[in-house]
């Protein structure tokens, strides 16, 4: 897939299947290599003419916005280190500037990634990726692929701007707390191909002495007091002993530090990037946040690097869940688990990675007997008596043996008065891989607090049990509907789905037709599962004929899973009067219309028609007959509904048009013609106007996407604008600030 929002066009972005958007520069020649990290297999190789700098640029300019930042990335791989840029030029095609990475610290013959960021110059507009490195003599090979031109990409919902998230512009960012310089580097770093969120320049803590060091973000975002907040990023210590470590630090609204969280990294047994994740709920009198990092005892002149710094709003690893993420997923210790009978110890795991089924720890549970061991939860609220919880872990034998597993409830009052537990749900692990453990149980009577409790039993001495991903949460229904009428639109809700495991989703018809649900990533047709719970809006169901969904999951492509259907629902229309013109990308822009007349329909057909002498009877040869052509008669009733019609027909795009069943025509997609906007009466005050919309039938887009904010809220914005002026020069309208299409 495309990298998205890349002004690159595919072949230039993958050199797939050619080398047609690059050409040399300096002192080199190109061509197209073979080995590359796209699906294409092909990428771009750079040969040195002479020893020196050699130079490879892209074939086209491309429209940027002066005073705009833009991002430039590139997967690379040679003898030497190397450096990638922006170059400006303005209207005439003259070079304005260039704006360079910095170096690679090392040759790397692996691919690794290197990255720039700036903003475009007075007087730019149009900008060109330039690939540069130095070979030490002439016919040397240097390999680039992967490579991006655009916007610069930002963990969606980061409470940071993008240059504390990633230093790719520079290091200003961040500030010294103890014995620290901050400075930026460019390691060599192997990132996964499609983890565009990883820049090539890493921002670098650098002990001044021998001692603990220590840097500060300089950003303070706004948070809400109450609400859980994760913090994460990528570090990489100089040693395998290093102690470095994150942390999530509030403040009150005078700017005092008033609460702090650390994680600390246990490093593997290589050096490497490793993402390390502190999470807490920010106080009652917090106002602000921030995100610290450093190294305890570090050797004078030793490197912690940072890449991919985000603070966002704390994930919930099962939709619902009121159990902490600290408790959930053991990612800074063992959080609120305690022992509260038996032998059994409980740890975080180690070193990082070893063993986890989410993030990258999980809860070891020890046991030196051949013994039962309970452990509990932190309390958590919100607890309703007589309402159905599902507690859950995930469990794998790491050692020894376990003769059972139970998974149940213990439940509190409000006055922390033990009621009691649930029965629970007891299981046996027939093997080391991981299993979920549910068991479900209704809250009694008085219960306002509840926790999550485990009794394990050993079957062997120095048993190891590893828990994580662990949940407890209200029991919904796994699959529902409900139609909203006014809007046009019915909503599917599926809870309780296995991540990365795959999905179809398709509408079924009172004649048993299915047909395949749009997503935001188009019709979701064996599309991979990110979360466990699933919204979708169908704009495209029919009114005034009972419809349900059948889902089916997959395991791995077309290895099925299983299947669920939903209960039958019906979309109604109030007033037969009216109909729906609907985008099938942008359903924020669907319009419901006064029918004035409804079209009279003419199917066109291509013929060639030829006289034969001495024939009474022409020849004729036909085409296929087309579909239905007419014109659509309609009323828009105020200025709202013409100013909405407008934003419908502007792009346009293929339509939805949908009446109600009895009216003579089915739901159709159709393109819209040249399109007479009439008014109705004399006065200018009028609002109503009249409307013939010339339709031609269409087929169903297939490779349409639902276009949606992704996730995106105004902290946002918030981010990276200052003011509310800040908006105006970016983003045309309202609808292009909700999916950041930025001017340009």
């Amino acid at each position: 897939m495309p990298i998205p929002g890349n002004l690159l066009s595919s072949t230039t972005e993958t050199i797939d299947p050619n080398t047609s958007g690059w050409t040399p520069k300096l002192n080199c020649t190109i061509g197209l290599g073979v080995g590359g990290r796209t699906g294409g297999g092909g990428c771009l190789f750079a040969r040195s003419v002479a020893a020196g700098e050699m130079q490879v640029r892209t074939v086209s300019s491309y429209t940027v916005v002066a005073g705009t930042t833009y991002y430039a990335f590139s997967d690379t791989a040679g003898q030497v280190p190397e450096r990638i840029g922006i170059r400006w030029l303005n209207t005439s095609g003259t070079e304005l500037a260039v704006t360079w990475s910095l170096t690679t610290m090392a040759a790397s013959s692996g691919w690794h990634r290197v990255s720039v960021a700036g903003a475009a110059p007075a007087g730019a507009s149009q900008a060109q990726v330039l690939l540069s490195s130095t070979e030490t003599a002439g016919n040397i090979v240097h390999f680039w692929e992967n490579i991006y031109l655009g916007l610069p990409i930002r963990t969606t919902g980061n409470l940071f701007g993008f240059n504390t998230e990633s230093s790719e512009i520079d290091a200003t960012g961040w500030a010294a707390v103890v014995n620290a310089t901050v400075s930026r580097q460019v390691p060599v770093i192997n990132w996964s191909v499609d983890n565009y969120l990883a820049g090539g320049q890493a921002l670098a803590v650098t002990a001044v002495a021998a001692g603990n060091a220590s840097v500060l973000a300089v950003d303070r975002p706004a948070v809400t007091p109450g609400t859980e907040y994760l913090a994460y990023a990528y570090l990489q210590p100089p040693v395998l002993t290093s102690q470095a470590w994150i942390e999530l630090r509030f403040y009150d609204g005078a700017g005092n530090q008033i609460a702090a969280q650390r994680s600390t990294l246990a490093p593997p047994a290589t050096t490497g990037m490793y993402r390390q994740r502190a999470s807490m709920v920010a106080p009652a009198n917090a106002a602000t946040c921030s995100v610290a990092a450093g190294l305890d005892s570090a050797s004078a002149g030793q490197v912690l690097r940072l890449e991919t710094v985000v603070v966002t709003v704390a994930p919930k690893v099962q939709a619902g869940s009121l159990l902490p993420y600290a408790d959930a997923s053991i990612e800074q210790g063992i959080a609120g688990w305690t022992v509260t009978s038996g032998v059994a110890t409980i740890a975080r795991t180690t070193p990082w990675g070893l063993s986890a089924f989410e993030g990258s720890y999980a809860l070891a549970v020890s046991s030196a007997t051949a013994t039962a061991s309970t452990l509990r939860s932190a309390k958590v609220s919100g607890i309703t008596a007589g309402l159905n919880y599902r507690a859950q872990v995930v469990a794998h034998s790491a050692a020894g043996s376990w003769s059972s597993v139970r998974t149940r409830v213990r439940w509190f009052d409000a006055a922390n008065t033990d009621l009691g537990s649930s029965t629970g749900t007891s299981y046996t692990l027939p093997g080391s891989s991981w299993y979920a453990l549910p068991s479900d149980a209704v809250a009694p009577a008085g219960a306002t607090q509840a926790a999550v409790e485990v009794l394990a039993t050993a079957s062997a001495t120095s048993s190891v049990l590893h828990l994580d991903q662990i949940a407890v949460w209200e029991v919904l229904p796994q699959t529902a509907v409900s139609a909203h009428d006014s809007d046009g639109y019915i909503t599917l809700t599926l809870r309780e789905l296995l991540v990365d495991d795959l999905i179809s989703v398709y509408r079924v018809g009172p004649d048993g037709m299915r047909t395949l649900v749009r997503g935001a990533s188009g019709l979701i047709d064996q599309q991979l599962i990110t979360s466990d719970l699933m919204v979708i809006e169908d704009h495209e169901a029919p009114f005034g004929v009972p419809v349900y969904y059948r889902i089916e999951m997959y395991s791995s492509p077309g290895v099925a899973a299983g299947t669920r259907t939903s209960a039958a629902v019906t979309l109604t229309l109030a007033d037969i009067n009216t109909s729906w013109l609907k985008d099938p990308g942008n359903p924020q822009r669907n319009c419901l219309v006064a029918v004035q007349t409804p079209p009279d329909w003419t199917r066109p057909i291509d013929q060639a028609q030829f006289v034969v002498r001495g024939r009474r009877n022409k020849v004729t040869h036909s085409g296929i007959r087309q579909g239905l052509e007419g014109g659509l008669a309609i009323w828009t009733r105020s200025d709202a509904e013409r100013a909405a019609l407008h934003l419908l027909l502007n792009s346009g795009n293929t339509l939805l048009w949908q009446a109600v069943p009895g009216m003579g025509v089915d739901d159709m997609y159709v393109s819209v013609g040249e399109v007479p906007e009439t008014r109705v009466g004399k006065l200018a005050q009028e609002q109503w106007r009249a409307w013939t919309l010339p339709l031609t039938e269409a087929d169903m887009p297939v490779t349409t996407a639902v276009n949606g904010s992704g996730g995106r809220t105004c902290q946002d914005i918030v981010a990276e604008f200052a003011t509310c002026a800040d908006l105006l020069a970016v983003y045309g309208t309202s609808e292009d600030l909700l999916l950041d299409r930025r001017t340009g």
